[in-house]
């Protein structure tokens, strides 16, 4: 059997094994419950998480009522759908439109709605994303896949310690028959941050 065929184990990262080997100290110690630790985990994984946000998109794409509270005041709109707490007090949500594309970014850390879209991506924390989508927005989104015309402005919003943005972003065409629930599925937690489109439905299931 050839090498390729093995099944390879990935070493972890140095932090990666850092954080691993304080988490074996501190249960060893008795200092921190491995049930309780496993609990947290699944809560930002499974409960808090880019589902949220996309049910909170889904809800405006289908719902003019919602839509307009969305935009007029975020933060209680979206604790009607039971969603809010630590990182998501003061929340701001921004449109895309045909003419307008938003982008969020934190240019100082990494302040995100941790109620609505979970756990921030390792790329969101990073110093060249956090320099660069503000210095050049339009080749980021290149570099990661979303092209804009030259028509389509490109607004840049930087989320701090008082304020935490989420994107709404167009909905897609031939997404005119589809329920709340499959449209809360299309949404990914890229179009939330402004970096992705929702991408159009081909009418295919997987």
């Amino acid at each position: 059997m050839s090498d390729d065929q093995h099944d390879h184990q990935v070493v972890p990262s140095d932090p990666a094994l850092r954080t691993k080997a304080l988490e074996s100290l501190l249960v060893e110690k008795g200092l921190v419950d491995p049930a309780a630790l496993d609990a947290i985990v699944d809560t930002y994984e499974n409960k808090i998480g880019p589902r949220n946000g996309a049910r909170v998109v889904a809800r405006a794409w289908v719902d003019p009522d919602y839509k307009e509270r969305l935009l007029r005041d975020a933060g209680p709109a979206i604790a009607e759908l039971g969603y809010s707490g630590a990182q998501g007090e003061h929340m701001v949500v921004v449109e895309n439109t045909g003419k307008v594309h938003n982008l969020v970014v934190c240019t100082l850390c990494s302040c995100y709605p941790w109620a609505v879209l979970g756990l921030p991506p390792v790329w969101y924390k990073s110093a060249p994303y956090r320099s660069r989508a503000v210095i050049d927005p339009r080749g980021v989104l290149h570099e990661l896949g979303t092209e804009l015309g030259e028509d389509v402005e490109i607004r840049v919003w930087d989320s701090t310690a008082e304020i935490r943005y989420l994107v709404l972003p167009e909905r897609p065409s031939g997404t005119g028959n589809m329920t709340e629930e499959e449209l809360a599925a299309l949404v990914t937690r890229d179009s939330m941050i402004g970096v992705a489109k929702v991408a159009a439905f081909d009418g295919t299931k997987a």
